[in-house]
């Protein structure tokens, strides 16, 4: 009779449902195929070989452009930055200003907003990486991006879409249901277009060379530090060039030029369709997971493991070599049981299990321990981006209230100040790659400098002194308005005191550092450590951690505003006029959390066990197999710094400053 099926035990043990009739050559065989895991590999390299020739000659051979798609995909990426980046750093003046909404309310949409676009990344990666594949998903968020500026541009230009302008002395009339509609729709396509560009540009730039030539390696690389060089110019002319249009100018042209901007940034990817490499989606990682934990479930209470249970578990032959074979931990055992073997469970003669929602391999397991390890190191990162969140945010109300003239008459504006942070961040990223590696190299021979884990805990101690900083300048500030006289009103906030704006630099540049070093230390963790098949799930982590800091920080503002305002002329800490709050207060508060979240960090940073178990938090590591990631993963992570400041830009970067009309 033929075999059907076989039912497996336990892993060196088979039973067959139906018999057969023995034969030397189907017993050899049996016998390699459920013989020890040494033989079980050794045949299958063989196999192994003659299969990845076969589809090797069956496939057809990728034409790898390179060089060719750059001046398209850097154009691209340089024209959507200048148009996105600029009008989301100055959505908070434009409510508060055009649509006359209050401050504490404008910045309550803009955390929504902002948290929102961070966590469709999430959605984003897994659609292309599931579905469309990045190409085509890239194409869709370009033309949901241009529809997004084209109806933010039409709020702005046609009189029927915004409330009308405030007359002097005059209450300001509010926006009716039907234009906050329509400004709602524009800010659905910006969503959707954020998260669909944030997690593919990177990865489709890396696709257009081959990684197995030196020639592909060196490209990557290059087109990494083209990213960075025209991510920070367009930051830069964003901050600047864009925002004096819109604050000084006109809306309406503020606003025309990033669309017009946006429409060369759609020609210039779509003009080379036809030569891009365009890599077919593979699967989500997400659903591994799923499965992982699906399996545990249901095994939880019938499978009682040994207290060494590698010999019960499904471990077939790693096979990959683009994937390191993760080896077995005994952190989190109850995921464990996700891949003992029980009766029932069928496996298929290339050592797969049939049932992948009953049976799952060791390195599936410890892929979710893997991701399991990082959760808390990545929530201690969310409460960091709550505290640059509020700093940002508020150190914008601070220089509204400051003297902002440079010179003469000329005037800097408010979100212009964030330039220094900028300024800051890309000082130290390349102090630190040329200088400071270099030196712990060739001192220490620390290949890798200093340890991601110990980076990220200085970046959140910068953090917390940058608040407590923040705070002791608004006491010097505010003291200033009130003892001496002001340089007159800002409309919407209040009086401006005889303070210049430049004393906010210090806790800029504090702020600036803190987000080199950790941000990039996140970056650059996350890519260590998650599994090579889970990282474009580790690159969407970041934006769903300050997506979370997004919310929270919203609901952090109306709770401290609630809880503090004691009638209706008293907003409380957090009032329009800050010469009437005690937003030092807020900004001590947000320190000793800060400083709670470091203790908490450094406690789970102690705990943490690396994915290779020779690596050491000293920023060394003991064997090849675990040396520091290709020289891109350094690039990736400072290429990725910026557009994730650029995703914190709503809030962050906004800008009240009404006297432009």
């Amino acid at each position: 009779m033929t075999r059907q099926r076989k039912v497996i035990d336990h892993p060196n043990i088979y039973r067959y449902t139906h018999s057969e009739s023995f034969s030397p050559k189907r017993e050899k065989e049996r016998k390699e195929a459920v013989g020890g895991r040494e033989s079980e590999g050794q045949r299958s390299e063989a196999t192994m070989e003659a299969s990845e020739a076969g589809l090797a000659a069956s496939e057809p051979q990728i034409k790898y452009r390179g060089w060719k798609t750059m001046p398209f995909l850097i154009g691209n990426e340089t024209f959507e930055k200048l148009a996105t980046i600029g009008t989301l750093g100055n959505l908070l003046v434009y409510l508060t200003t055009f649509f006359h909404m209050k401050s504490v309310e404008a910045a309550t949409i803009l955390n929504v907003f902002n948290g929102t676009t961070n966590l469709a990344t999430i959605l984003g990666a897994f659609v292309s990486d599931s579905y469309l594949g990045r190409y085509y998903t890239l194409a869709w968020a370009s033309v949901a991006s241009l529809l997004g500026m084209l109806f933010l541009t039409l709020t702005a230009a046609v009189p029927a879409l915004h409330p009308p302008r405030c007359a002097e002395g005059q209450t300001c009339v509010e926006a009716t249901p039907w234009q906050l509609a329509f400004l709602a729709i524009a800010f659905v396509f910006l969503v959707v277009g954020s998260g669909g560009i944030r997690p593919c540009n990177i990865a489709f730039g890396a696709d257009q060379f081959d990684p197995t030539t030196d020639s592909g390696k060196r490209g990557i690389n290059s087109f990494f530090n083209w990213y960075y060089f025209t991510l920070t110019v367009a930051v830069t002319v964003s901050a600047t060039v864009i925002i004096y249009i819109q604050n000084y100018l006109s809306w309406a042209l503020g606003f025309c030029i990033p669309t017009v901007l946006m429409v060369l940034s759609c020609a210039f990817f779509f003009v080379a369709s036809s030569i891009y490499v365009k890599v077919k989606p593979e699967g989500s990682p997400v659903t591994s997971i799923v499965q992982v934990v699906a399996a545990a479930a249901k095994k939880r209470r019938r499978v009682e493991l040994p207290d060494d249970p590698k010999n019960c578990l499904h471990d077939p032959p790693h096979l990959s070599s683009l994937v390191t074979k993760l080896p077995h931990t005994d952190q989190f055992k109850f995921l464990d049981k996700a891949a003992a073997v029980c009766p029932g469970d069928e496996i298929c003669e290339d050592g797969k299990a049939r049932n992948p929602w009953r049976l799952c391999s060791v390195q599936q397991v410890e892929s979710v321990k893997c991701m399991l390890r990082i959760i808390p190191i990545w929530s201690s990162g969310i409460i960091y981006f709550i505290a640059v969140a509020q700093q940002n945010t508020y150190v914008v109300f601070q220089a509204l209230q400051s003297d902002k003239r440079l010179s003469g008459h000329f005037e800097i504006p408010a979100a212009s100040f964030t330039i220094f942070a900028s300024l800051a961040l890309t000082l130290w990223i390349v102090l630190y790659d040329r200088v400071a590696i270099p030196f712990l190299h060739h001192c220490a021979r620390k290949e890798d400098g200093i340890s991601p884990l110990k980076r990220m805990g200085v970046g959140i101690l910068l953090s917390v002194m940058s608040m407590f900083v923040s705070g002791a300048v608004e006491v010097r500030r505010r003291g200033t308005a009130l003892r001496e006289p002001t340089l007159g009103v800002n409309p919407g906030s209040g009086a401006i005191a005889a303070m210049s704006s430049f004393w906010l630099v210090p806790q800029l540049l504090l702020i600036g550092v803190s987000e080199a070093l950790n941000l990039v230390s996140q970056l650059e963790f996350y890519y260590k450590q998650f599994p090579e098949n889970m990282r474009s799930l580790a690159g969407s982590l970041l934006f769903c951690g300050i997506a979370i800091a997004s919310y929270l920080s919203g609901l952090l503002v109306n709770i401290v505003q609630r809880t503090t305002s004691q009638g209706v002329d008293d907003d409380g800490w957090l009032a329009g006029d800050l010469n009437k709050g005690r937003l030092e207060l807020f900004y001590y508060m947000i320190g000793s959390i800060g400083a709670l979240n470091f203790v908490f960090f450094v406690l789970f940073a102690r705990w943490y066990r690396y994915k290779n178990p020779a690596e050491s938090d000293d920023g060394s590591v003991s064997s090849p197999a675990s040396a520091s990631p290709p020289a891109s993963a350094s690039a990736f992570a400072s290429a990725s710094l910026v557009e994730t400041n650029a995703s914190l830009a709503p809030p962050f970067m906004a800008n009240l400053d009404v006297q432009r009309k």
